[in-house]
């Protein structure tokens, strides 16, 4: 195998872990709570970063 190969089956196993672990996160009983408190925050047009709001 080449380095091209290696470091593409290095970077699959990598990502794999990381989208396993973000499963695993979200999905577990214990944090249901705090995900659920922040279940609205994209949708949310009262909170800006500066804490103003713009009217248009």
């Amino acid at each position: 195998m080449t380095t091209n190969d290696w470091v593409g089956v290095i970077l699959t196993v990598v990502v794999f872990l990381l989208i396993l672990a973000a499963y695993i996160y979200a999905l577990y009983p214990k944090n249901r709570e705090k995900l659920e408190a922040q279940r609205f925050i994209p949708l949310d047009d009262d909170q800006l970063d500066d804490g103003e709001k713009h009217g248009g």
